[in-house]
């Protein structure tokens, strides 16, 4: 849990296993400390950090892993949801888990005696992409590789069923207006939904493929971001359903984009893992380059800190932050 130059990360926490996925919650929930949750090959490990930049008392990052939840098959993504709260009594805690075997799992836990979990089947292939609503977090949202965008209810119910023309990438809910959903698919069509009408309203063109990850910007609603090819691409939904910015920045194809939470001109763009290393970059908007490089031996997952600019990766029994100027 030191300063770490030689990885260009500033902060590292060890793991026991090969990290797949890491997510900041993106929710406030009535701590000061950040709760952030990783999976690996068999379990998802809950806990929180608190880093210098926000605590004068804290050198570097403080890290406290909170529970460690059996999963049984790797953990491919995870999604927190609203309902998460630390400062209820008893606390809390709420995701969901995309895996292996094409089954999504919703866990629920009081951080004591109650730690239940319940199935949610009925994908048929790989799922890409999961997501809670945001608002009352009664609802999940996912999209798979078997062409179908799926929204479930906490009872494990299917509310609705979207077929799509290839497999689903990236799936994002409004973060106001709750029936708006955005769905990116791999042939680099990203569609909105009105989930009352249960139909496409919109949809946008990336013009390369395959589209790999894409990111609805929170700050500003009518920005949309995605990789697709080797480059990154900016919709301003107002203007066209082409991309208004692109810029090539992984050799080795990109793989996962996501805004920052606190800047709307701030974000995040991974590459494969090529012949030695995965390249993490931070773009700025106001810049022709990225900002920030860095590369991590095997990398997975990329999130941002609620409140800082401030980024996680998963790595091989590590979690690697990195720290940006806004």
């Amino acid at each position: 849990m030191k300063q770490d130059a030689s990885r260009n990360a500033a902060y590292t926490v060890d793991c026991e296993d090969y990290v797949h996925v890491v997510e900041f919650n993106p929710f406030e929930n009535g701590d000061s400390g950040n709760l952030i949750a990783y999976g690996g090959n068999n379990y998802v490990v809950i806990g929180t950090c608190t880093f210098q930049e926000e605590e004068a008392d804290v050198e570097g990052i403080q890290y406290k892993t909170l529970r460690t939840f059996h999963h049984g098959v790797r953990v491919d993504g995870i999604a927190w949801s609203p309902e998460t709260r630390l400062d209820s009594l008893p606390p809390v805690i709420k995701f969901c888990t995309s895996a292996a075997d094409m089954k999504i799992r919703l866990f629920t836990s009081d951080l004591q005696d109650k730690n239940e979990y319940k199935v949610l089947e009925g994908h048929t292939d790989f799922i890409n992409g999961l997501v809670f609503d945001p608002k009352e977090g009664q609802e999940i949202a996912s999209v798979s590789d078997d062409h179908t965008c799926r929204i479930w209810n906490l009872e494990g119910m299917q509310t609705a069923h979207f077929v799509l023309h290839s497999p689903g990438m990236s799936v994002c809910w409004h973060p106001e207006e709750t029936f708006k959903l955005m769905v990116a698919e791999k042939n680099g069509t990203i569609r909105f939904y009105d989930l009352l009408a249960q139909q496409a309203i919109l949809s946008l063109e990336s013009e390369q493929v395959p589209l790999m990850s894409a990111h609805w910007c929170l700050k500003n609603t009518f920005k949309v971001g995605a990789v697709a090819g080797n480059d990154w691409l900016i919709w301003d939904i107002t203007r066209s359903s082409y991309p208004q910015n692109k810029r090539p920045v992984h050799m080795d194809r990109a793989c996962l984009f996501r805004w920052s939470t606190i800047s709307e001109n701030l974000f995040a763009t991974t590459g494969y893992p090529g012949k030695m290393a995965s390249q993490f970059q931070i773009h700025h908007l106001g810049h022709p380059q990225p900002i920030l490089m860095g590369s991590v031996a095997v990398g997975s997952g990329l999130s941002w800190h609620r409140t800082l600019p401030l980024c996680v990766i998963g790595g091989d029994h590590k979690l690697l932050f990195w720290v940006t100027e806004v």
